[in-house]
Protein backbone atom coordinates (compact mmCIF):
# COMPACT_ATOMS: atom_id res chain seq x y z
CA UNK A 1 0.00 0.00 0.00
CA UNK A 2 2.85 2.35 0.86
CA UNK A 3 4.55 1.73 -2.49
CA UNK A 4 1.26 2.33 -4.33
CA UNK A 5 0.77 5.63 -2.46
CA UNK A 6 4.28 6.77 -3.29
CA UNK A 7 3.75 5.89 -6.98
CA UNK A 8 0.47 7.85 -7.19
CA UNK A 9 2.06 10.84 -5.45
CA UNK A 10 4.98 10.83 -7.89
CA UNK A 11 2.59 10.56 -10.85
CA UNK A 12 0.57 13.53 -9.57
CA UNK A 13 3.71 15.66 -9.11
CA UNK A 14 4.83 14.78 -12.66
CA UNK A 15 1.48 15.86 -14.13
CA UNK A 16 1.54 19.15 -12.22
CA UNK A 17 5.07 19.92 -13.42
CA UNK A 18 4.09 19.03 -17.01
CA UNK A 19 1.06 21.35 -17.03
CA UNK A 20 3.16 24.10 -15.42
CA UNK A 21 5.73 23.86 -18.20
CA UNK A 22 3.00 24.04 -20.85
CA UNK A 23 1.44 27.07 -19.19
CA UNK A 24 4.79 28.90 -19.27
CA UNK A 25 5.31 28.41 -23.00
CA UNK A 26 4.86 31.72 -24.87
CA UNK A 27 1.94 31.97 -27.28
CA UNK A 28 3.02 31.92 -30.93
CA UNK A 29 2.98 35.35 -32.61
CA UNK A 30 1.48 36.19 -35.99
CA UNK A 31 4.38 34.86 -38.07
CA UNK A 32 3.98 32.90 -41.30
CA UNK A 33 7.07 30.75 -41.66
CA UNK A 34 9.42 29.98 -38.77
CA UNK A 35 12.27 27.62 -38.03
CA UNK A 36 10.06 24.57 -37.51
CA UNK A 37 10.50 21.50 -39.66
CA UNK A 38 6.98 21.72 -41.07
CA UNK A 39 7.69 25.18 -42.45
CA UNK A 40 11.14 24.13 -43.65
CA UNK A 41 9.43 21.69 -45.98
CA UNK A 42 7.48 24.62 -47.45
CA UNK A 43 10.59 26.47 -48.53
CA UNK A 44 12.31 28.21 -45.62
CA UNK A 45 15.47 26.20 -46.35
CA UNK A 46 15.66 28.27 -49.51
CA UNK A 47 15.39 31.53 -47.57
CA UNK A 48 17.05 34.32 -49.56
CA UNK A 49 19.16 36.70 -47.52
CA UNK A 50 18.69 40.45 -47.39
CA UNK A 51 20.00 43.57 -45.61
CA UNK A 52 19.71 43.28 -41.83
CA UNK A 53 19.90 39.48 -41.64
CA UNK A 54 22.46 38.18 -39.14
CA UNK A 55 24.70 35.17 -39.89
CA UNK A 56 26.77 33.02 -37.58
CA UNK A 57 29.96 32.15 -39.48
CA UNK A 58 32.17 29.37 -38.11
CA UNK A 59 35.57 28.32 -39.50
CA UNK A 60 36.49 25.05 -37.80
CA UNK A 61 39.85 25.13 -36.05
CA UNK A 62 40.12 28.91 -36.61
CA UNK A 63 38.28 30.63 -33.76
CA UNK A 64 39.75 34.03 -34.71
CA UNK A 65 37.96 33.84 -38.05
CA UNK A 66 34.58 32.87 -36.57
CA UNK A 67 32.11 35.66 -35.86
CA UNK A 68 28.55 36.88 -36.24
CA UNK A 69 28.06 39.24 -39.16
CA UNK A 70 25.18 41.31 -40.48
CA UNK A 71 24.29 41.73 -44.12
CA UNK A 72 24.89 45.43 -44.78
CA UNK A 73 22.60 47.91 -46.53
CA UNK A 74 24.21 47.08 -49.88
CA UNK A 75 23.40 43.38 -49.42
CA UNK A 76 27.03 42.34 -48.77
CA UNK A 77 29.04 40.70 -45.99
CA UNK A 78 32.03 42.96 -45.44
CA UNK A 79 32.98 42.56 -41.76
CA UNK A 80 34.66 39.14 -41.82
CA UNK A 81 38.39 39.29 -41.01
CA UNK A 82 40.98 39.02 -43.80
CA UNK A 83 38.45 39.31 -46.61
CA UNK A 84 39.90 41.11 -49.62
CA UNK A 85 36.48 42.04 -50.97
CA UNK A 86 32.88 41.90 -49.72
CA UNK A 87 30.87 38.73 -50.34
CA UNK A 88 27.48 39.16 -51.99
CA UNK A 89 24.66 37.87 -49.75
CA UNK A 90 21.42 39.52 -50.92
CA UNK A 91 19.04 37.20 -52.75
CA UNK A 92 21.32 34.22 -52.09
CA UNK A 93 20.99 31.29 -49.69
CA UNK A 94 23.23 30.69 -46.68
CA UNK A 95 24.73 27.66 -48.47
CA UNK A 96 25.76 29.78 -51.45
CA UNK A 97 27.38 32.32 -49.12
CA UNK A 98 29.08 29.50 -47.22
CA UNK A 99 30.79 28.28 -50.41
CA UNK A 100 32.04 31.80 -51.24
CA UNK A 101 33.47 32.28 -47.74
CA UNK A 102 35.26 28.93 -47.96
CA UNK A 103 36.70 29.91 -51.34
CA UNK A 104 37.89 33.26 -49.95
CA UNK A 105 39.62 31.67 -46.94
CA UNK A 106 41.21 28.95 -49.09
CA UNK A 107 43.93 31.51 -49.92
CA UNK A 108 45.08 31.38 -46.29
CA UNK A 109 43.92 27.97 -45.01
CA UNK A 110 44.19 24.58 -46.64
CA UNK A 111 40.75 23.08 -47.25
CA UNK A 112 38.83 25.37 -44.82
CA UNK A 113 35.68 23.91 -43.25
CA UNK A 114 33.08 26.68 -43.01
CA UNK A 115 29.51 26.68 -41.69
CA UNK A 116 27.03 29.54 -42.08
CA UNK A 117 23.78 29.70 -40.14
CA UNK A 118 21.09 32.40 -40.21
CA UNK A 119 20.48 33.50 -36.62
CA UNK A 120 18.22 36.51 -37.22
CA UNK A 121 15.95 37.14 -40.17
CA UNK A 122 15.32 40.87 -40.20
CA UNK A 123 15.31 41.78 -43.87
CA UNK A 124 11.57 41.31 -44.42
CA UNK A 125 9.12 44.01 -43.39
CA UNK A 126 5.82 42.62 -42.10
CA UNK A 127 2.79 42.70 -44.37
CA UNK A 128 -0.31 44.39 -42.97
CA UNK A 129 -3.86 43.11 -43.46
CA UNK A 130 -6.86 45.18 -42.36
CA UNK A 131 -10.39 46.17 -43.31
CA UNK A 132 -13.23 43.66 -43.28
CA UNK A 133 -11.25 40.86 -41.61
CA UNK A 134 -11.83 39.31 -38.19
CA UNK A 135 -8.32 39.96 -36.84
CA UNK A 136 -6.44 42.85 -38.49
CA UNK A 137 -2.73 42.31 -37.95
CA UNK A 138 0.84 42.57 -39.16
CA UNK A 139 2.33 39.30 -40.39
CA UNK A 140 6.03 38.53 -40.78
CA UNK A 141 6.63 36.18 -43.69
CA UNK A 142 9.68 33.94 -43.79
CA UNK A 143 8.70 32.31 -47.08
CA UNK A 144 6.53 33.04 -50.08
CA UNK A 145 2.95 33.52 -48.89
CA UNK A 146 -0.15 33.77 -51.05
CA UNK A 147 -3.09 36.06 -50.42
CA UNK A 148 -5.41 33.27 -49.20
CA UNK A 149 -2.88 32.31 -46.50
CA UNK A 150 -2.75 35.89 -45.23
CA UNK A 151 -6.56 36.04 -45.14
CA UNK A 152 -6.69 32.77 -43.21
CA UNK A 153 -4.14 34.08 -40.71
CA UNK A 154 -6.39 37.12 -40.16
CA UNK A 155 -9.40 34.91 -39.42
CA UNK A 156 -11.09 35.33 -42.80
CA UNK A 157 -13.33 38.12 -44.03
CA UNK A 158 -16.43 39.45 -42.28
CA UNK A 159 -19.98 40.02 -43.50
CA UNK A 160 -19.08 43.63 -44.25
CA UNK A 161 -16.63 42.68 -47.01
CA UNK A 162 -17.58 44.43 -50.24
CA UNK A 163 -16.14 41.86 -52.59
CA UNK A 164 -12.80 43.44 -53.48
CA UNK A 165 -9.31 43.20 -51.97
CA UNK A 166 -6.70 45.92 -52.43
CA UNK A 167 -3.03 44.93 -52.40
CA UNK A 168 -0.60 47.84 -52.26
CA UNK A 169 3.20 47.74 -52.43
CA UNK A 170 5.24 49.91 -50.06
CA UNK A 171 8.66 48.35 -50.73
CA UNK A 172 10.44 47.50 -53.96
CA UNK A 173 10.71 43.78 -54.56
CA UNK A 174 14.03 42.64 -53.07
CA UNK A 175 14.50 39.49 -55.15
CA UNK A 176 12.26 39.75 -58.22
CA UNK A 177 13.46 36.50 -59.75
CA UNK A 178 12.57 34.46 -56.65
CA UNK A 179 8.89 35.32 -56.40
CA UNK A 180 8.26 35.82 -60.08
CA UNK A 181 6.00 38.58 -61.37
CA UNK A 182 3.53 38.89 -58.53
CA UNK A 183 0.95 40.77 -60.58
CA UNK A 184 1.80 39.55 -64.05
CA UNK A 185 -1.85 38.65 -64.75
CA UNK A 186 -3.45 41.56 -62.90
CA UNK A 187 -5.72 43.91 -64.78
CA UNK A 188 -4.53 47.10 -63.08
CA UNK A 189 -1.19 48.47 -64.20
CA UNK A 190 1.57 49.42 -61.80
CA UNK A 191 3.89 52.41 -61.72
CA UNK A 192 7.50 51.36 -61.36
CA UNK A 193 8.10 48.98 -58.46
CA UNK A 194 5.13 50.28 -56.51
CA UNK A 195 1.39 50.26 -57.12
CA UNK A 196 -1.96 48.93 -56.04
CA UNK A 197 -3.90 46.07 -57.58
CA UNK A 198 -7.53 45.16 -56.89
CA UNK A 199 -8.63 41.53 -56.77
CA UNK A 200 -12.16 40.12 -56.56
CA UNK A 201 -13.14 38.07 -53.54
CA UNK A 202 -15.42 35.86 -55.64
CA UNK A 203 -12.51 34.97 -57.94
CA UNK A 204 -10.46 34.00 -54.90
CA UNK A 205 -13.32 31.83 -53.60
CA UNK A 206 -13.46 30.06 -56.97
CA UNK A 207 -9.77 29.22 -56.68
CA UNK A 208 -8.60 31.35 -59.60
CA UNK A 209 -4.81 31.61 -59.45
CA UNK A 210 -4.83 35.15 -60.85
CA UNK A 211 -6.77 36.28 -57.78
CA UNK A 212 -4.34 34.66 -55.32
CA UNK A 213 -1.00 36.46 -55.76
CA UNK A 214 2.15 36.12 -53.69
CA UNK A 215 2.28 38.88 -51.07
CA UNK A 216 5.50 40.87 -50.77
CA UNK A 217 7.06 41.86 -47.44
CA UNK A 218 5.78 45.34 -46.56
CA UNK A 219 2.58 44.98 -48.60
CA UNK A 220 -0.63 46.53 -47.29
CA UNK A 221 -3.67 44.34 -47.89
CA UNK A 222 -7.13 45.84 -47.36
CA UNK A 223 -10.32 43.82 -47.60
CA UNK A 224 -12.63 46.68 -48.48
CA UNK A 225 -15.81 47.22 -46.52
CA UNK A 226 -19.05 47.71 -48.40
CA UNK A 227 -21.17 50.82 -47.91
CA UNK A 228 -24.52 50.31 -46.19
CA UNK A 229 -28.06 50.48 -47.54
CA UNK A 230 -31.06 50.50 -45.18
CA UNK A 231 -34.33 48.68 -45.93
CA UNK A 232 -37.23 49.63 -43.68
CA UNK A 233 -41.00 49.97 -43.60
CA UNK A 234 -43.46 47.24 -44.60
CA UNK A 235 -40.91 44.49 -45.25
CA UNK A 236 -40.74 41.21 -43.35
CA UNK A 237 -37.18 41.70 -42.06
CA UNK A 238 -36.05 45.36 -41.98
CA UNK A 239 -32.27 45.42 -42.02
CA UNK A 240 -29.02 47.04 -43.05
CA UNK A 241 -27.43 45.57 -46.17
CA UNK A 242 -23.90 45.88 -47.49
CA UNK A 243 -23.38 46.75 -51.13
CA UNK A 244 -21.38 44.00 -52.86
CA UNK A 245 -20.70 44.53 -56.53
CA UNK A 246 -24.18 45.67 -57.67
CA UNK A 247 -27.18 45.82 -55.34
CA UNK A 248 -30.59 46.60 -56.87
CA UNK A 249 -33.90 47.60 -55.32
CA UNK A 250 -35.51 44.25 -56.16
CA UNK A 251 -32.65 42.27 -54.61
CA UNK A 252 -32.59 44.45 -51.51
CA UNK A 253 -36.31 43.93 -50.84
CA UNK A 254 -35.93 40.18 -51.45
CA UNK A 255 -33.01 40.05 -48.98
CA UNK A 256 -35.22 41.84 -46.45
CA UNK A 257 -37.78 39.04 -46.67
CA UNK A 258 -40.04 40.64 -49.27
CA UNK A 259 -42.99 42.98 -48.79
CA UNK A 260 -45.68 42.42 -46.18
CA UNK A 261 -49.22 41.65 -47.42
CA UNK A 262 -50.46 45.20 -46.79
CA UNK A 263 -47.39 46.90 -48.30
CA UNK A 264 -47.90 49.46 -51.04
CA UNK A 265 -46.52 48.77 -54.48
CA UNK A 266 -44.97 52.24 -54.42
CA UNK A 267 -41.53 52.04 -52.80
CA UNK A 268 -39.51 55.14 -51.85
CA UNK A 269 -35.73 55.50 -52.05
CA UNK A 270 -34.43 58.39 -49.96
CA UNK A 271 -31.06 59.37 -51.41
CA UNK A 272 -28.61 61.98 -50.17
CA UNK A 273 -28.25 64.86 -52.62
CA UNK A 274 -24.74 65.27 -53.95
CA UNK A 275 -23.07 68.31 -52.44
CA UNK A 276 -26.34 69.52 -50.93
CA UNK A 277 -28.29 69.20 -47.72
CA UNK A 278 -31.41 67.04 -47.67
CA UNK A 279 -32.54 63.94 -49.51
CA UNK A 280 -34.19 63.11 -52.79
CA UNK A 281 -37.43 61.11 -52.66
CA UNK A 282 -37.37 58.64 -55.55
CA UNK A 283 -40.53 56.60 -56.11
CA UNK A 284 -40.78 53.25 -57.93
CA UNK A 285 -43.53 50.70 -58.53
CA UNK A 286 -42.22 47.44 -57.07
CA UNK A 287 -44.78 45.33 -58.93
CA UNK A 288 -43.59 46.77 -62.25
CA UNK A 289 -39.99 45.91 -61.32
CA UNK A 290 -41.00 42.33 -60.43
CA UNK A 291 -42.81 41.92 -63.73
CA UNK A 292 -39.86 43.46 -65.63
CA UNK A 293 -42.05 46.28 -66.94
CA UNK A 294 -39.37 48.71 -65.81
CA UNK A 295 -35.67 48.16 -65.19
CA UNK A 296 -34.54 47.32 -61.68
CA UNK A 297 -32.93 50.26 -59.88
CA UNK A 298 -29.31 50.15 -58.72
CA UNK A 299 -28.91 51.38 -55.17
CA UNK A 300 -26.22 53.78 -54.01
CA UNK A 301 -24.36 53.93 -50.69
CA UNK A 302 -26.48 55.08 -47.74
CA UNK A 303 -29.79 54.84 -49.64
CA UNK A 304 -32.85 54.31 -47.43
CA UNK A 305 -35.46 52.01 -49.00
CA UNK A 306 -38.88 52.55 -47.43
CA UNK A 307 -41.84 50.36 -48.29
CA UNK A 308 -45.07 52.08 -47.23
CA UNK A 309 -48.10 50.25 -45.85
CA UNK A 310 -51.56 50.40 -47.41
CA UNK A 311 -54.53 51.54 -45.36
CA UNK A 312 -56.80 48.68 -44.24
CA UNK A 313 -59.75 50.30 -46.04
CA UNK A 314 -57.92 51.10 -49.26
CA UNK A 315 -58.61 49.04 -52.37
CA UNK A 316 -55.42 46.99 -51.97
CA UNK A 317 -55.90 46.70 -48.22
CA UNK A 318 -59.42 45.32 -48.53
CA UNK A 319 -58.37 42.94 -51.30
CA UNK A 320 -55.46 41.59 -49.26
CA UNK A 321 -57.60 41.30 -46.15
CA UNK A 322 -60.29 39.24 -47.88
CA UNK A 323 -57.67 37.17 -49.70
CA UNK A 324 -56.16 36.35 -46.35
CA UNK A 325 -59.52 35.47 -44.88
CA UNK A 326 -60.31 33.07 -47.70
CA UNK A 327 -56.90 31.44 -47.40
CA UNK A 328 -57.46 31.15 -43.68
CA UNK A 329 -60.44 28.91 -44.26
CA UNK A 330 -58.00 26.22 -45.27
CA UNK A 331 -59.90 25.23 -48.39
CA UNK A 332 -63.22 24.57 -46.53
CA UNK A 333 -66.64 24.90 -48.26
CA UNK A 334 -68.35 28.29 -47.97
CA UNK A 335 -72.14 27.77 -47.58
CA UNK A 336 -74.78 30.34 -48.53
CA UNK A 337 -77.48 31.43 -46.09
CA UNK A 338 -80.60 33.61 -46.13
CA UNK A 339 -81.62 36.03 -43.45
CA UNK A 340 -85.38 36.59 -43.24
Amino acid sequence: MINKGIFLAALLVGCVLGFSALAQEPAPGPVLGSTTASVDSQGIRNYLLGPGDVLDVRVFGQSDLSSQVEVDADGNISSLPFLERPIRAQCRTDREVQKDIATAYAKYIKNPQVSVRVTERKSRQPATISGAVRNPMQVTMMREVRLHELLTKAGGWTDRASGTIQVMHTEPEMCPASGGAVFQNATLSETGNFGMVIFKLNDLKLGKEDADPFIRPGDIVVVTEGDPVYVTGAVNAPRELVIRDRLTLGRAIAMAGGLKPLAKNEVHIYRQKEGQAGQEDLKYNYEDIKRAKIADVELKPFDIVDAGESSLFSGKGMKDMFTGMVKGLGGGVITHGIIY
